[in-house]
């Protein structure tokens, strides 16, 4: 009887040691990314199955932006490189163009040329409409993407998106300014120690 009393709080202690390891995200978001096939910088189809099992960071960016999307794109490039000193594998970073019309996949390959983004693991897309951009950032990302009729420019959220292995959005960071990078690293961790 003994016997079976240690085993029963060895068991317990290991149930414990197992609960604390199981780290979470604060405030994690619950958001669904809605299937989509888009284009990549290389004319390449990317869906959202294409990422499954792989943590990713997404954003709205376009190239003819003269306001946000430079220091994101450029903050986005830092977060890159973090993800690479960190020897983190199976992540993935998704820019979405906010003006596919003019954003062919040969301007945003030049475009991430532009900022050294390493395409092995970062994907510029388009081969879409205005209003197939404008409803994915707003029903998976709950970001603002507009285009108002009038000048070149685009409306959008400067938010980076934390998203699962599910394809589910779990946090949101200021892609512009004071970018937290060591807890979009640690999230990640987090993601992929799950």
């Amino acid at each position: 009887m003994r016997n079976f009393g240690k085993i029963a709080m060895i068991f317990f202690l290991l149930m414990i040691v197992n609960a604390c390891s199981q780290q979470e995200i604060p405030n994690a978001k619950n958001w669904k990314v809605n299937d989509f096939t888009f284009t990549d910088q290389n004319e390449n189809n990317l869906t959202k199955g294409d990422l499954e099992g792989k943590v990713w960071i997404a954003d709205f960016i376009f190239t003819n932006c003269n306001t946000v999307c430079l220091p994101m794109t450029s903050n986005m490039k830092k977060l890159q490189d973090k993800i690479s000193e960190e020897g983190l594998e199976d992540v993935q970073i998704v820019s979405f163009s906010v003006d596919p019309e003019f954003d062919n996949p040969a301007v945003l390959k030049k475009y991430g040329e532009s900022f050294q983004a390493d395409f092995d693991n970062w994907s510029f897309l388009t081969g879409y409409d205005q209003e197939t951009i404008e409803s994915l950032a707003k029903d998976s990302f709950k970001l603002l993407v507009s285009k108002p009729a009038e000048g070149d420019q685009v409306i959008h959220g400067t938010s980076f998106s934390l998203v699962n292995q599910d394809g589910i959005v779990v946090q949101q960071y200021s892609g512009l300014e004071d970018i937290p990078f060591d807890d979009i690293i640690k999230h990640i961790k987090i993601l992929q120690s799950n």
